[in-house]
């Protein structure tokens, strides 16, 4: 019997996507030309599991990079569930950094990628959005920074993200990035 598309897996299957997308993202990272059956073998799965959930590299490589856009963008209300607004700001950014770093390790994938399914641009831009908008209000309700700014306006200040190389000290240079930029939304902040 056939399982339909839109089911939902199996929670031995999800678990199998979840390390294929785990490992596909190390590997791929590191060689845009990875072979798949490397990055199978490594997940623990065969072939045929591989293949069953994704049948070529172009799918393969579009699902780690939605999967890892869910991910830092459900992190934005998962970490206001637990931290002050800003806080969760602030930590957010830290993970949108490390995302930053490993869709730049997955560029010449992606490129790649997009041959066949057009930009990518389009899968992440919603999601992430959604997360900025979010944290931003709850800031703005807070008083924790200045009122007004948009998702459009906090992505055109941390637009450096993408130009730091990951192959350098990427993590001193974004800390620093992302510091000046909370250090800017805060300024003319209204307070609790």
């Amino acid at each position: 019997m056939q399982q339909r598309k839109d089911a939902p897996l199996r929670s031995d299957a999800q678990r199998n996507r979840e390390r294929i997308l785990e490992v596909a993202l190390a590997e791929l990272t590191d060689s845009a030309d990875a072979p798949l059956s490397t990055i199978a073998r490594k997940a623990g799965v065969g072939q045929g599991t591989f293949y069953r959930h994704f049948p070529n590299r172009e799918s393969l490589v579009l699902e780690v990079y939605c999967h890892e856009v869910r991910q830092v963008s459900d992190a934005a209300a998962q970490l206001l569930e637990t931290r002050a607004p800003d806080r969760a700001l602030r930590e957010w950014m830290d993970r949108l950094a490390r995302y930053a770093m490993a869709k730049a390790g997955l560029a010449d994938a992606m490129r790649k990628a997009t041959i066949t399914h057009g930009s990518l641009a389009k899968w992440g831009r919603g999601p992430l959005t959604s997360a900025v908008a979010l944290l931003l209000k709850a800031n703005e309700e807070a008083g924790t920074i200045r009122p007004g700014v948009t998702p459009d306006d906090f992505m055109l200040a941390i637009a450096g993200l993408w130009q730091i190389d990951p192959h350098g000290e990427w993590e001193t240079r974004t800390g620093r990035l992302l510091d000046l930029v909370m250090d800017g939304l805060r300024a003319g902040a209204p307070g609790p």
